[in-house]
């Protein structure tokens, strides 16, 4: 997918050539594995992190204090960190545990979402090493889809998506994400 995004002329000039930017720096392999052997001086300023939902193990220990130990000892100061973090809105318990795990290992963390038109309503986790208040307007321009009202309304999250108080960090040796999103889902399936 990324070399028919890179090659492709229809996806390269969707994506605006971003693929092939010489500040662009794409791994293929296993996340976790990856982190733990890259050497100690490999910094990023920003770390997209989207991965599938975490409906197995194989995938939880990617949504674990244990990977966002890893992803944190990688960031340069001042990056960013993004998460996607399953549905706010059909499982907010899972969604909640991601925020919380990834505050647990470290980072201060702004929960956002946005209405995904292929998979409906989404959350994700914006963090920092260090206090952040979330962005007020998007930082490059012109967008379509995106202007400075609703940058903001991103981080606001209605009373059917608040915070849930009672859930547990995930952790390599407890994987109780997988069981709040196997869970969660399986009314929606």
């Amino acid at each position: 997918m990324t070399e028919m995004a890179s090659t492709l002329p229809l996806l390269r000039d969707l994506n605006g050539g971003s693929l092939v930017h010489p500040k662009m720096h794409i791994v293929h392999d296993d996340a976790m594995v990856w982190l733990t052997d890259a050497p100690a001086q490999t910094k990023f300023d920003v770390i997209v992190v989207d991965f599938p939902d975490p409906n197995n193990f194989a995938l939880g220990k990617l949504y674990t204090t244990r990977f966002y130990h890893l992803v944190r000892e990688r960031l340069a100061p001042g990056g960013a960190l993004v998460v996607q973090a399953t549905s706010p809105l059909f499982a907010r318990v899972s969604f909640w545990c991601i925020e919380k795990t990834i505050e647990a290992a470290g980072f201060f963390a702004k929960p956002y979402h946005a209405a995904v038109p292929s998979f409906g309503e989404w959350g994700f986790v914006l963090a920092k090493r260090e206090p952040f208040d979330p962005p007020e307007r998007p930082r490059i321009s012109p967008l379509r889809f995106l202007d400075d009202a609703s940058m903001k309304a991103l981080f606001v999250l209605n009373p059917d998506m608040t915070e849930e108080k009672d859930v547990e960090i995930n952790r390599l040796n407890n994987q109780i994400l997988v069981s709040y999103y196997e869970h969660e889902w399986r009314r929606w399936n």
